[in-house]
């Protein structure tokens, strides 16, 4: 018996902000070069969003030692705020097309964002992929609570 091996990233998050202002941060060129990045020490020095489907997105992410990391993407569902869906390839994998989907959920002010990104080709870049999506998460959670629309910074 074979067993279809998933290689996927999920994440399940929970952000103190509306789902106007979560989904504003993944698609607002300002907002996302705020928390893209894959670490706190990081940069992320671009971000490209052209928000329609088949419109494209684009971010390139710097490391402290000024090597960047770079990623693309085209729009296949924009449903603000709730659903939000895009490939993604990353630059120095181009044969690897990958899928990213957006879940979001709000109740009394508070959003739920379901994160799924499939098709990753092969274990390591899972992992690694997974830990930087990880890290992208707490610069997110970071960046809603520095947000002006939301106040001071907890």
């Amino acid at each position: 018996m074979t067993e279809d091996l998933v290689r996927e990233v999920r994440i399940e998050r929970t952000f103190e902000a509306s789902a106007e202002d979560v989904f504003d941060a993944w698609t607002s060129e300002e907002v996302m070069r705020r928390w893209f990045h894959a670490g706190r020490d990081w940069e992320t020095p671009s971000a490209e969003v052209d928000l329609r489907v088949g419109g494209t997105v684009r971010v390139v992410m710097r490391r402290p030692d000024g090597s960047e990391v770079g990623g693309s993407g085209e729009y296949t569902e924009v449903e603000r705020p709730h659903r939000l869906a895009f490939t993604w390839t990353f630059d120095d994998a181009p044969s690897n097309q990958q899928m990213i989907e957006l879940e979001l959920s709000e109740e009394d002010g508070v959003t739920t964002v379901l994160f799924v990104n499939s098709n990753i080709s092969n274990d390591e870049r899972r992992e690694a992929q997974e830990d930087g999506w990880l890290r992208c998460f707490d610069n997110l959670d970071r960046a809603l609570a520095a947000s002006p629309r939301t106040g001071d910074e907890r």
